[in-house]
């Protein structure tokens, strides 16, 4: 989980967690000697609190004769009062001689030196204590062994040991979320660098320009390391670019003027071979009509390279008003003895583009010979062409089998052909070449869902025609 996490995210947290495990660690020792300490001072207070009452512990004897004392000093409320402690006075044989109010019952204890007694610490003393007369003249011959109990209450000192755990807690918690946003604050610093070079990356891909420069960091780290790789790159980039343009300049070119230099012998080879199928009878005269049909195919894929070479280089025939209607009726008129038994219509209106009359002409005349040519016998194939919204709209369909799923997003590459092509002839460049006329005369094509059957609908800007002067 921690790996799917940014890496800003990932710093900090690491940064948090060692924080929490040092923090931790030192809360522990500081608790548990801290805890000890206090203990200890608990524990040397109450010593010193019960030697002082073992040395103000006196009696009074008010009857001698009878051996009758009484306790003389300190008063033991007065003495406990600051400390709010817990003191019994005994005698030897367990007889409760002084105590505080309320003092519970905490046996003799003896001969321990410290116990812990319902919840109470308690030191433990046994000491002789003279025996006084009431004018305060010792009685040598009489001294009374008592035993002293001055116990405090442990819940204090455990009180005070939880406080400072409650503390250190705290602070290992604090100290671990500034941590954090120590380190998300660091990590973002550190990443900056990072997101301008994902941004600039980014910003490359989209514009598909690798002649851009990346930001290079002013410190010599690892970060510079990777702007200086990707600008290596993008220079590695940019020069296979310019190397592979020429390369297709040069093949465009190339493919530009071998197909228009075809053009003559193919004029003159179509010319032979007609007068040889005219005169030449039975194998002869049908090998001669053969090669005239192969040389006519050549000669339209010719045509159709060149027209492509042409589109490929940007390079644009002089153009002229014209009625795209009328274009699509001519085209249709030629393929018509071609259509094999298809029912092909047009409905036609006036609608002026601004183009190269070859060029509509063969668009118009592609599409409908992909209709024809991928539809059986007797399938209605209609054009229709009209102007709407400042456009001119030429749109083909019929109402065969369709395009078939997987084509869909292919139908208008180069040398692509439908399983269904009944004609066997197909160069597999109609549709391209129809997208490559479209898109040079500022318009596009494509293919839109229809049941039954393929719908091809073409949109070029519409051009405005000046109205013929009037006859004087």
């Amino acid at each position: 989980m921690l790996e799917r996490l940014p890496i800003r995210w990932r710093l900090a947290l690491i940064s948090a967690g060692l924080t929490f495990l040092i923090l931790t660690g030192f809360a522990i020792v500081i608790g548990k000697v801290t805890a000890s300490r206090v203990r200890s001072d608990f524990d040397n207070k109450l010593a010193a609190a019960v030697d002082k009452l073992s040395d103000r512990v006196s009696v009074t004897a008010v009857n001698p004769a009878q051996g009758e004392i009484i306790p003389a000093g300190p008063n033991l409320q007065d003495f406990a009062a600051g400390a709010g402690a817990t003191i019994r006075i005994l005698t030897a044989d367990g007889t409760i001689f002084d105590q505080t109010k309320h003092a519970p019952n905490l046996g003799m204890l003896y001969p321990q030196r410290s116990a812990t007694v319902d919840g109470l610490k308690v030191e433990v003393r046994k000491r002789l204590v003279k025996v006084k007369y009431p004018d305060g003249r010792v009685r040598r011959d009489l001294v009374l062994p008592v035993i002293l109990q001055y116990g405090l209450k442990i819940s204090d000192v455990e009180a005070t040991v939880h406080r400072i755990r409650l503390f250190l807690g705290a602070g290992v918690l604090a100290g671990s979320l500034l941590a954090l946003l120590g380190g998300l604050v660091l990590g973002r610093r550190a990443m900056a660098p990072v997101d301008r070079l994902t941004a600039t990356a980014r910003d490359i891909a989209q514009t598909g320009d690798p002649g851009r420069s990346v930001p290079q960091p002013h410190a010599d780290d690892e970060v510079a390391a990777l702007a200086r790789t990707l600008q290596e790159m993008l220079d590695a980039l940019e020069h296979s670019r310019e190397e592979t343009e020429q390369m297709l300049r040069r093949q465009r070119q190339f493919v530009a003027d071998a197909s228009h230099e075809l053009r003559t012998p193919l004029t003159s080879i179509l010319a032979n071979l007609e007068l040889l199928a005219d005169v030449l009878d039975g194998e002869r005269g049908e090998a001669a009509r053969a090669a005239l049909r192969s040389s006519h195919r050549m000669r339209h894929l010719v045509g159709d390279l060149l027209l492509l070479a042409r589109a490929d280089a940007r390079r644009k025939q002089p153009r002229a008003p014209m009625d795209l209607g009328q274009v699509v009726v001519e085209a249709a008129a030629e393929l018509g003895p071609m259509a094999e038994g298809h029912d092909l219509s047009v409905d036609a209106e006036p609608a002026y583009v601004e183009g190269t009359r070859d060029e509509l002409h063969r668009l118009a005349l592609n599409l409908m010979e992909n209709a024809v040519r991928h539809t059986p016998a007797g399938t209605r194939v209609n054009a229709t062409v009209g102007a709407r919204d400042g456009q001119v709209v030429l749109t083909v369909e019929d109402d065969g089998p369709g395009v078939p799923a997987d084509l869909h997003e292919r139908v208008f590459e180069r040398f692509v052909r439908g399983t269904g092509d009944r004609g066997g002839s197909s160069s597999g460049l109609g549709l391209s070449i129809v997208r490559a006329v479209a898109e040079s005369h500022g318009g596009a094509v494509e293919l839109e869902d229809a049941d039954p059957g393929a719908r091809f609908v073409v949109r070029l800007p519409r051009a405005t025609v000046p109205e013929p002067a009037p006859v004087a």
